[in-house]
């Protein structure tokens, strides 16, 4: 039995366990060097943010949007309409360790939300730049997680809001850094603070 399990592995028709898979993670030691080269300033321009400056979701290809792209993308056993509609599968959140089977108990959160990314500098962009922001499946943007967490997560940096699963600290701290670096965003001390913190529980 365990031959031919591995066999159906090795051929994709057994799926492997749920759980949410961006790409571009780096290491703990790229994301240290990330985060000693990002500019440490104040927050600007919260006053004029405005989340229809960062247009998504867009058109990902075929009929699939973002969403509906990382949607199966982080699931298991996702299947999907003719129009990309996730109508089933299962999703593991790995900000609280939850796992659903209704897409709808799912949003996709902005690691570093769109508010953040507008006070540390987005706020200068042209809205074409800001659209590529809001639906990068390249960096470690974009994840489904629970749709109450992500809400009450809203606009925080990590020096108000981490995962509750303290083990995912690590890794949400890779992720945000990441974001960070390549969209050349600022920081503030506390939000570094706070990230070091979280970067040094991490093992490799």
């Amino acid at each position: 039995m365990a031959v031919v399990t591995a066999a159906l592995i090795t051929l994709g028709l057994l799926a492997s366990p749920a759980q949410a898979a961006p790409t571009g993670i780096p290491s703990k030691s790229t994301a240290q060097t990330y985060l000693n080269a990002l500019t440490v300033a104040a927050e600007a321009n919260a006053s004029t943010y405005d989340r229809d400056l960062f247009p998504h979701w867009i058109t990902i290809s075929g009929t699939c949007n973002t969403r509906e792209t990382v949607l199966k993308r982080d699931g298991t056993n996702v299947v999907v309409s003719s129009a990309c509609a996730a109508t089933s599968g299962s999703w593991y959140s790995p900000y609280d360790g939850a796992t659903w089977t209704a897409a709808s108990d799912l949003d996709i959160d902005h690691v570093v939300p769109l508010a953040e990314a507008w006070r540390s500098g987005a706020s200068a962009w042209t809205t074409s730049k800001r659209q590529s922001f809001a639906n990068d499946l390249t960096r470690p943007q974009l994840i489904a997680v629970t749709d109450n967490v992500n809400q009450s997560k809203s606009d925080q940096d990590p020096s108000t809001w981490q995962p509750s699963v303290t083990s995912y600290r690590c890794t949400y701290a890779k992720m945000w850094i990441a974001v960070k670096y390549y969209w050349s965003l600022n920081l503030q001390s506390a939000e570094k603070t706070a990230l070091q913190t979280m970067l040094n529980t991490c093992s490799s």
